[in-house]
C-alpha cells in the first residue's frame, strides 16, 4: 500500500467512504510477543476517539492484575475518551494443559455467548477477545459459529482477535491478519518474564 492508498479498489458498489468505514476483524497471531499488546495499542486509538471498547480476555486469571487492564480502566473512567470493559473469563495460562480444564473450557463458551449478546446489542465499537484463538484452536468454541456471528453483527463494530494457532476458517475470514514471528527472546537465554515488559 504505497502512501496509504490500495492497489485495487473492488468494483462493490460502495463510496471510498463506505468502504472506508466498514466495520474489520483483525487476528493477530503467531508464535512472537506481541499479540496481546497490539491489540491493547490499538484499543488506545479507539479510547481517543471516543468508542466504547470491551475487552475479553480469554486465558488470563481474574486473579492476575496488568498493566494494560489498570491503563485502559483508567482511561475509560476518566470521561475523556471512551468508556472500557474489563471481563475476564479463565483460570490461567491455558495453552499449559491442566487438569482444571473443564472449567476453562465452560469459561471460555460463557464468554463468547457474552461476546454474541454484546455484539447483537452493539454494546461496544471495539472488542479485544484477548487469547480467544486458545479456545477455537483447542475446539472449546466452534469456529464456524464465531465467523457465522461476526459476519452477521449488526453496526460498525470492530473486533480484534489474539493468540497462537487461530484457525485458518478465521484467518479466511479476518480482514487484516498479522503473524507476530519470534526471531529472538530473553526467554531463549533463560530469563522470565518480567515487570513492564511482560505485564
Amino acid at each position: 500500500m504505497p502512501q496509504g492508498k490500495p492497489e485495487a479498489v473492488p468494483d462493490d458498489g460502495l463510496t471510498t467512504r463506505q468502504r472506508r468505514n466498514r466495520a474489520l476483524v483483525l487476528v493477530h497471531t503467531g508464535p512472537g510477543k506481541g499479540k496481546s499488546t497490539a491489540a491493547f495499542g490499538l484499543a488506545l486509538r479507539a479510547w481517543t476517539q471516543g468508542w466504547p471498547i470491551g475487552v475479553f480476555q480469554f486465558v488470563k486469571s481474574a486473579k492476575w492484575r496488568v498493566g494494560e487492564e489498570k491503563a485502559l480502566t483508567t482511561l475509560g473512567a476518566s470521561g475523556e475518551g471512551g468508556t472500557v470493559a474489563w471481563h475476564k473469563m479463565g483460570a490461567g495460562w491455558s495453552w499449559v494443559q491442566r487438569d482444571s480444564q473443564l472449567s476453562n473450557e465452560e469459561a471460555a463458551r460463557e464468554g463468547w455467548e457474552q461476546v454474541k449478546r454484546d455484539l447483537a446489542a452493539q454494546t461496544h465499537r471495539l472488542y479485544v477477545l484477548d487469547e480467544f484463538a486458545y479456545p477455537l484452536h483447542w475446539g472449546w468454541v466452534d469456529t464456524a459459529e464465531v465467523v457465522e456471528v461476526l459476519r452477521d453483527r449488526p453496526g460498525t463494530q470492530h473486533v480484534v482477535i489474539t493468540g497462537r494457532n487461530a484457525p485458518q476458517e478465521l484467518m479466511d475470514f479476518a480482514d487484516l491478519v498479522t503473524e507476530m514471528t519470534k526471531v529472538k527472546h530473553p526467554m531463549d537465554a533463560g530469563q522470565k518474564g518480567q515487570r513492564g515488559i511482560e505485564w
